[in-house]
């Protein structure tokens, strides 16, 4: 496995290149220079069977690795039985669609923590997410991942101890680790390169060093406020708020990780994921430059 790069969705300069739809996609990605992209389906899972395997072939003859964003309103903590199942429907279309197209992982919110605790909302979790893993076995989707995802807000169910503790679940549980979202609910928690390798070295001490290395990676800037955490996508010109990309490229090098990192930011993830490559190019050959002495 090699480290991929890639965007959420289309970046305004798929649509000022001349692009309309998302099928081309994977041509303005591998023209971009980059090889991954992450097909969001936040306000529901509504490509067809026909179109899914047409874009993954589109995708496949580009090189470009996909991955798919279920809908925005599961909520694998609700209190109503109801809302759990339909969540679990949800998860199981994304990942009928993952397959269609040949991605490899589905990325899930897990939901708020409303009016109970953390703990008894983390347990919700844990059951509706177990239901879903057997719901897609039944389907022979056994082959797609499930990667909870690290949430912005403070009261959404989504710290890393808490997606972590959802992974630990099953092995095929793959933690989608949302830098800007963690610095958010932090308040700006994620400034030096210790704030950084503390994120890895706990993914490592929960999930072993195999899925440290494979994690599923969003990242943006993200504004936010001192109440709520997380309140809008940034671009990564903004020199307000963070995180900055750069500890964690010298991390993903020195640690020899394969992430796939998918940019979020609000409407130049494209030109913000060429640059996080460019900054873990540059970390990579500084670090060997070191081995070789140089």
């Amino acid at each position: 496995m090699t480290i991929r790069f890639g965007t959420a969705g289309n970046a305004q300069s798929f649509y000022d290149a001349g692009y309309k739809k998302t099928i081309q996609a994977p041509e303005f990605i591998a023209k971009m220079g980059l090889d991954a992209y992450e097909y969001q389906c936040g306000r529901g899972v509504r490509i067809k069977k026909d179109a899914a395997e047409e874009f993954g072939a589109a995708a496949r003859e580009k090189g470009i690795v996909l991955s798919v964003h279920a809908p925005y309103y599961i909520s694998l903590s609700s209190l109503e039985e109801e809302k759990r199942e339909n969540s679990v429907n949800y998860i199981l279309q994304s990942a009928r669609a993952a397959g269609q197209m040949g991605a490899k992982r589905v990325v899930v919110h897990s939901g708020s923590c409303a009016k109970r605790s953390r703990e008894e909302a983390l347990e919700l979790a844990k059951a509706t997410l177990k239901r879903a893993l057997v719901k897609m076995d039944e389907e022979g989707l056994g082959g797609v991942h499930l990667c909870p995802e690290t949430m912005g807000k403070t009261n959404q169910l989504g710290t890393l101890s808490e997606v972590l503790a959802l992974c630990r679940l099953d092995e095929r549980l793959i933690p989608c680790v949302d830098f800007g979202h963690l610095n958010a609910r932090t308040f700006g928690g994620l400034k030096t390169p210790e704030d950084f390798k503390a994120v890895f070295d706990e993914i490592e001490d929960r999930l072993g060093n195999d899925r440290m290395r494979r994690m599923h990676v969003h990242f943006s800037k993200i504004a936010y406020t001192e109440k709520g955490g997380e309140k809008a996508h940034l671009t990564f010109e903004d020199t307000e708020y963070g995180p900055s990309f750069e500890p964690a490229a010298e991390l993903f090098a020195r640690k020899n990780c394969s992430p796939v990192i998918i940019c979020e930011s609000a409407g130049t993830q494209a030109e913000d994921a060429l640059r996080m490559k460019r900054m873990y190019e540059e970390a990579k050959a500084r670090m060997e430059d070191e081995s070789a002495g140089r």
